[in-house]
């Protein structure tokens, strides 16, 4: 079961960073390995709203589907995605955005999934903490794009 966790200080504001990883339908654009996303519904639930979304995961000859909901809680600056279906046995992930000044933040990145499949789960492990990197560096990435 491999998890991963990080924190990053960046040179963008809390918010700024809370949209641009709360914008799931332009992951492809910049997302190593997504080749595609599709929102089912958005709703609110409260002071939350919560998103049911599909992403497309392309890798070598994997090429898998798997469905989140994703529970967006703008006023708190965090993001935490719960899995629905797809090749995973469980998968969860929580972003929080702390706010150290007005232009800049600290990012906090958590996930921790297992695949239903042993054999994708040791493959998956070998390159694990690489990979997991790659995409952190992937948002950051994104938000010099957008905010520099």
């Amino acid at each position: 079961m491999p998890t991963h966790s990080e924190t990053r200080q960046l040179p963008y504001s809390a918010t700024q960073m809370y949209h641009l990883v709360a914008d799931v339908g332009k992951y492809p654009e910049f997302l190593p390995w997504c080749s595609a996303a599709r929102i089912r519904s958005r709703e609110f639930e409260g002071s939350s709203e919560v998103m049911l979304a599909d992403l497309i995961i392309s890798f070598k000859v994997f090429r898998e589907r798997f469905g989140s909901k994703v529970i967006l809680r703008e006023k708190e600056l965090s993001i935490d995605t719960e899995y629905l279906d797809g090749p995973f046995k469980f998968l969860k992930s929580t972003w929080n955005f702390e706010v150290v000044s007005d232009t800049s933040c600290n990012v906090e990145f958590f996930v921790d999934f297992e695949f239903k499949s042993r054999l994708l789960d040791r493959i998956i492990g070998v390159v694990f903490n690489e990979a997991m990197q790659r995409i952190v560096r992937a948002f950051e990435k994104r938000a010099d794009d957008l905010y520099s």
